[in-house]
């Protein structure tokens, strides 16, 4: 099988290896595609400001973004991608971000910090090992226990699954 064009793609921890069912002579394009999808999202609101900010200055959410994105790229688990977002429409409560992991529950958090980085990317490791795909209660940091906003159930989801 012809490999994809793009052979350089970041792979999930460094693997590149076939997962069973896929052709002895390497993975296929569908497989490659998977393996380069992190486990876990962490979004972070870029235009959250702090209550009585002056208009003139970059909004927390910025920093609170670069940070998290400075603390991932220089040695944080690869396994945890951070994405800037224009919006979470959560702005009562900023500062904002979400966790979002394929075929887990996906969570809003407010009422952060500038300083928060450190813990949303624990949050993020913490659900990034989860085995049931709900971000665990014990060890999450204080500010994401009091901080939550919505915990959103996957696609697949049904009340059957309790």
């Amino acid at each position: 099988m012809e490999r994809p064009s793009n052979d350089d793609a970041p792979f999930a921890a460094g693997d590149t290896t076939a997962r069973s069912g896929t052709p002895a002579d390497g993975p296929t394009r569908d497989s490659l595609r998977v393996a380069c999808v992190p486990a876990v999202t962490l979004f972070v609101c870029t235009t959250c400001k702090l209550t009585g900010a002056d208009p003139q200055t970059e909004p927390a959410g910025a920093a609170l973004a670069r940070d998290a994105i400075r603390a991932v790229a220089t040695g944080g688990d690869p396994a945890i991608a951070v994405k800037e977002v224009r919006c979470l429409s959560n702005c009562k409560r900023a500062l904002s971000a979400a966790l979002v992991r394929t075929g887990g529950w996906s969570y809003v958090f407010g009422d952060l910090t500038p300083d928060s980085a450190a813990d949303l990317l624990t949050g993020a490791t913490l659900f990034a090992t989860s085995t049931d795909g709900i971000l665990p209660w014990r060890g999450r940091p204080d500010s994401l226990k009091r901080g939550m906003i919505a915990r959103i159930p996957p696609m697949s989801f049904s009340e059957d699954q309790r």
